[in-house]
């Protein structure tokens, strides 16, 4: 019996193992939260914020071209009830998430955007705690697109 226990507890640590060892796969990477905020300055990677994960390209693209984003509330309005957001009429603000990669559920980054069509960006990276406003324009071969 003890034998058995064994196997099981030997079992239980490589998964744990695993499973960290995969967690840490993209560490050396700058998150949002490593990234320095330097004020009138944004730096740009093709097109998109360079802060921006990659994720973040996809659901800016959909928003610009209205396609379908794959979680129910993408496209809700956003109420701003932690007030860090200015003020604006409600409907102003709409919320869409930016998957994050190995996560069980929709995360914790998303991108806020203002106005109809969006003229503002917001990203968050910590569900509402803290937000950094980006600009982003759409490149105009992406409209045409379906």
């Amino acid at each position: 019996m003890r034998r058995s226990h064994s196997l099981w507890l030997v079992a239980l640590i490589a998964l744990v193992g695993l499973w960290l060892w995969t967690k840490r796969a993209g560490d050396g990477e700058l998150r949002p939260a490593d990234v320095p905020v330097v004020p009138g300055q944004q730096a740009v990677q093709g097109g998109y914020p360079a802060f921006l994960p990659t994720e973040a390209h996809a659901v800016l693209d959909r928003i610009a071209t209205g396609a379908a984003h794959p979680y129910r509330q993408d496209g809700s309005v956003f109420q701003n009830r932690e007030g860090r957001l200015p003020p604006q009429p409600r409907g102003y603000y709409r919320e869409y998430t930016v998957p994050t990669p190995g996560a069980d559920s929709r995360g914790t980054r998303r991108i806020i955007a203002g106005g109809d069509p969006p003229s503002e960006y917001w990203y968050t990276a910590d569900h509402y705690r803290s937000f950094r406003k980006f600009t982003w324009r759409p490149d105009p071969a992406s409209e045409d697109a379906p």
